[in-house]
């Protein structure tokens, strides 16, 4: 079965399928390694991993080719961030187009005014209903692979309300989106009334630190989400462990007093896959000689 449509298979059975972020293909291993069965590329995590905030700053290229590259570093499906498209209707005929072109399972597209915000930034504003429904009529026609998933997400709780977030998200669905994200919920009672307020499956963004409360993935199943993203949680960690063994490193000089907390370094090779490479080395210098 290829990642498309174990994607589908995903949303389509019962309960909730955690896709831990990532935010280059060595992540993307890890989430793979430890056992989860897609994975979610963040659009704020290739910035930020860029040194720039999530603002959309990065280009649709840029983000591309991130893309391509840890499709082809797992084996389970990506779910990818296309940001709002990278323009209007005719532009994320475009981003179809690259995207597909990547591999990625399914992907969300939000209706921010571009250039986008984080969506649990302050200052976010939403562009008309009919131009983001007009992007999704679009997308739905430009696909060239009817197993690709369109998420629709609307990041107009902060501006217009929940209940005008679910419309939005509704009509989208009713253009061919096959999965609703209403952004920014803000609390338990708001995150419990989007699952059967939706015409779809629910997807929940869990972001700690920002706007919606982050619950246990067996109270968000129990609410009707079909997916969970965690886009921050992984970077966060690796940012942390990073300020942690250079402190050491600044301080002491090695890293001795931190070395039974750093992965080993067969942890490494194996979190790369160099055993898969080097037995291919090995069956194919053979077979030259």
């Amino acid at each position: 079965m290829n990642t498309r449509k174990k994607l589908r298979e995903l949303i389509s059975r019962g309960g909730y399928t955690m896709a831990p972020g990532a935010y280059d293909p060595l992540t993307a291993r890890l989430v793979q390694l430890a056992g989860f069965e897609a994975v979610y590329v963040t659009g704020g995590g290739i910035s930020r991993s860029q040194g720039y905030p999530d603002m959309g700053l990065l280009t649709m290229t840029e983000n591309v080719q991130v893309l391509a590259r840890v499709v082809d570093a797992v084996d389970i499906p990506v779910i990818a961030d296309m940001d709002t498209g990278y323009g209007i209707a005719v532009n994320v005929v475009r981003a179809m187009r690259e995207y597909d072109r990547t591999g990625v399972a399914g992907f969300h597209i939000e209706d921010q005014v571009a250039p986008k915000k984080c969506g649990h930034y302050e200052g976010k504003a939403v562009v008309g209903v009919g131009e983001m429904v007009g992007k999704i009529k679009a997308l739905v026609d430009a696909r060239p692979d009817a197993d690709m998933v369109i998420i629709a997400r609307s990041d107009a709780r902060a501006i217009e309300g929940l209940q005008a977030a679910i419309d939005r998200v509704n009509a989208y669905l009713e253009a061919g989106a096959d999965v609703g994200f209403v952004e920014a919920p803000k609390s338990v009672e708001e995150l419990a009334a989007i699952p059967p307020s939706l015409k779809g499956p629910a997807l929940v963004n869990i972001f700690e630190g920002g706007k919606t409360p982050p619950l246990p993935a067996t109270q968000l199943e129990a609410m009707g989400f079909k997916l969970g993203i965690y886009p921050s949680q992984t970077h966060r960690a690796a940012i942390r462990a990073a300020q942690e063994v250079l402190a050491v490193l600044k301080r002491d000089g090695d890293t001795a007093a931190i070395e039974n907390r750093l992965a080993t370094f067969n942890d490494r090779e194996t979190a790369v896959n160099s055993s898969w490479w080097r037995e291919r080395e090995a069956k194919y210098l053979q077979s030259g000689t």
